[in-house]
């Protein structure tokens, strides 16, 4: 049964944070104790831009899946070869990059999804989560608790993005804002005002239909702007910030003085 999908659905019907993190410099099935241990709630497996093997994507899944805790890829497409081989890896949901229609979103469930509803043929990894092979488990235990993100990243996506919003597969909207704004012509100027009616737009259809917006990765921020689905930025951004907030703090506290000193 997909428990880790099923548990972060429920959070995601609060008003609460839900705040989780992405891997796509680093990748090692201790990555998801780290997230775990430190109360983040979900992780992302980047494979759109990291050059992870499938066998090390499986294996962090595996953790995910053991642990109970949501491992989730983000992929390359929306084309259906790519979804298949996905999700035989395991996760318990995709972030799907570019999504500008519809259509695309059809071909993501049937990769998804078994006949008669799609057209997925299971194998790998991902059977791990079933305890039968029967139709109605695959639907039941499985396909309906699978977390569909798509991320809209462009003009076109802005075009539709109420049409993505209410298709059923669909459990939250994602922002990808970076791509966002290199193609409305403002990268990367956050401030831009198309950019940010862009944004406005995309939080008014997730809304509309009832479900929350992933956006990063200035969680604080975004929290403050009444945004509850964050991510908070890939593990080597968060630990190269710390480790240079630490180097900083340490050269402003000034040298100390002789009295202050560990005897030799």
């Amino acid at each position: 049964m997909l428990t880790p999908a099923t548990l972060l659905r429920e959070k995601l019907t609060t008003d609460k944070p839900v705040v989780g993190i992405m891997a796509t410099d680093l990748l090692s099935p201790v990555l998801v104790e780290i997230a775990q241990r430190s109360g983040l709630e979900y992780l992302i497996v980047d494979r759109e831009h990291g050059c992870f093997s499938d066998e090390a994507v499986a294996h962090v899944c595996q953790t995910g899946r053991l642990a109970d805790f949501p491992v989730l890829v983000r992929t390359v497409s929306t084309e259906t070869s790519i979804i298949r081989r996905i999700v035989d890896l395991g996760p318990c949901g995709i972030l799907l990059p570019n999504v500008e229609t519809t259509a695309e979103l059809d071909e993501a469930r049937d990769a998804l999804f078994m006949p008669p509803r799609g057209r997925r043929r299971p194998g790998g990894a991902g059977n791990f989560w079933m305890i039968d092979f029967h139709y109605e488990t695959w639907r039941d235990d499985f396909e309906d608790s699978f977390i569909v993100i798509p991320q809209i990243e462009s003009q076109a996506g802005i075009a539709n993005v109420d049409a993505i919003a209410s298709h059923p597969l669909v459990t939250a909207l994602g922002v990808g804002p970076y791509d966002l704004s290199a193609d409305l012509g403002c990268c990367w100027n956050p401030e831009n005002p198309e950019f940010q009616a862009s944004l406005k737009t995309i939080r008014s259809a997730a809304d509309k239909a009832g479900k929350k917006v992933w956006i990063g990765a200035d969680a604080e921020a975004k929290f403050r702007e009444g945004y509850t689905f964050l991510w908070v930025g890939t593990f080597t951004s968060v630990l190269s910030g710390t480790l240079s907030t630490m180097i900083r703090n340490l050269e402003n506290s000034g040298q100390p003085k002789s009295n202050d000193l560990p005897p030799a």
